[in-house]
């Protein structure tokens, strides 16, 4: 038997045949298949091979809060390590055929056990103390870290070290850059601002034209710049469309957008907030969206009309005492108040009656007392003056009373018949003596 390494690196047993004697034969076929055994064992055996370095982290993501420190003002350092995962795990190889060939082969990603966090401040003050023993972060995962911190006196770009210390890895360092009132690095962004002006009151149950003005107050380009309006409210909705493409806006430059919006009739006066969502592309590409809104001040607003005219009594008389009453509705959405009204009848009494408030959908009455008036027909003034939340009115309405003029026959008949009785006296009494010399009834003294 004789033991000889092939091409593949692989031990064969070669038997040829060879004359032995008894003695030596019983000793080769002893020991061939323990040896074959062993063989078989030793190719079977897992061969473990660190592949590609030692586990390892990363800085995926850093932020300093606020992101300009004032001097000697306090901040925040946080920072986001991460395992990097690829380049920290393990190869398994199983079952060697040759010096580089394997039966199996198993890629295994390993936890990362990190041992310490701390940051030489190079010129920030750190104020908290470095993490021991932060533990284990398993593949693809990270773990944020925050720091406080305090800038110097002296304004200036700042870089403090990150070093991060990993069992059985390697230490990593990473700068931080940290701006302390100074305005590099600072990009000037486009910065849109919403202003709002209506073109008139913002009365409930009318149209509500309002101007909407997209200013960008930054230096660089905001890009597919669209208004959303957000019909949040249940008292006001945009009439037509909510949604307005806007296009690219400058620095130092603005559009200006019309809306009209529809109001409920039965709102109440008041502020109404409706929600508008700014979107828009940085010049880096990067969708930006704000958040504003538009605010409309609902001011109600009275409609006084004149609901009937009515005096007591209802036949008036020449001369004779009578009540005016005028019966004032409010047809508005918003209440009157401070309701007077005045009357210039040719006429003595009271001429001016004061209501106070009437609400929405309301009528009160105005009562003038007069002492009489002429017969005949009376042309006057009715003036109201009331006040609302879009300030104060006055209002007039030509008006007209007739007082029928006083019948006078009743009085000629009781004259003729005063008169009948005063000739017949004077007949009786005072002509016929004078005439008869008794005194006597003609037709008496014939008898």
């Amino acid at each position: 038997m004789i033991m000889t390494k092939n091409q593949n690196n692989l031990l064969r047993v070669d038997i040829k045949e060879v004359k032995f004697s008894p003695f030596s034969r019983a000793i080769v076929m002893k020991w061939t298949i323990p040896i074959l055994v062993i063989i078989a064992l030793l190719g079977a055996m897992v061969i473990p091979v660190s592949a590609a370095g030692s586990p390892t982290v990363t800085i995926s993501d850093y932020k300093v809060s606020p992101s300009v420190l004032m001097p000697d003002s306090f901040g925040t350092l946080t920072i986001t390590i991460k395992n990097t995962a690829n380049s920290a795990s393990v190869v398994e190889k199983i079952g060697q055929m040759s010096d580089t060939a394997y039966d199996t082969t198993k890629t295994m990603d390993i936890n990362v056990n990190i041992e310490n966090v701390k940051i030489e401040g190079n010129g920030i003050e750190i104020l908290s103390n470095a993490y021991d023993r932060v533990g284990e972060i398993g593949p693809g995962q990270s773990i944020p870290i925050t720091f406080s911190i305090r800038a110097p006196s002296k304004s200036g770009m700042y870089y403090p070290e990150v070093w991060i210390d990993t069992t059985g890895g390697k230490s990593t360092k990473y700068p931080i850059p940290v701006n302390v009132n100074t305005a590099v690095g600072i990009q000037r962004q486009a910065i849109l601002i919403m202003d709002t002006s209506l073109a008139g009151p913002a009365n409930p149950g009318e149209e509500i034209p309002v101007t909407l003005t997209i200013r960008n107050a930054g230096q660089t380009l905001a890009d597919a710049v669209t208004i959303k309006i957000e019909n949040m409210s249940t008292v006001v909705a945009p009439k037509n469309a909510d949604l307005y493409h806007l296009g690219a806006i400058s620095g130092g430059e603005q559009q200006t957008v019309q809306v009209v919006f529809l109001s409920d009739k039965k709102a109440n006066a008041g502020l109404v907030r409706i929600p508008v969502l700014i979107s828009y592309n940085a010049i880096d590409g990067i969708s930006q969206t704000r958040t504003t809104g538009i605010d409309l001040m609902l001011k109600g607003k009275a409609e006084l009309g004149f609901v009937s005219v009515d005096t007591n009594p209802p036949r008036l008389s020449e001369n004779t005492p009578f009540d005016l009453t005028v019966r004032i509705e409010n047809t508005g959405t918003g209440e009157a108040k401070q309701v007077s009204a005045t009357v210039d009848l040719p006429a003595e009494g009271t001429k001016e009656a004061f209501i106070g408030k009437i609400k929405p959908g309301n009528d009160a009455p105005a009562i003038f007392l007069l002492e009489g008036a002429k017969g005949g027909s009376h042309p006057y003034n009715l003036s109201i003056t009331y006040t609302d939340d879009m300030g104060v009115h006055t209002m007039n309405r030509p008006m007209n009373l007739r007082v029928p003029v006083a019948d006078g026959s009743g009085n000629i008949i009781l004259g003729l018949i005063l008169l009948a009785i005063l000739g017949f006296l004077a007949y009786r009494y005072w002509y016929l003596p004078k005439k008869n010399g008794d005194g006597t009834l003609p037709w008496v003294r014939k008898n």
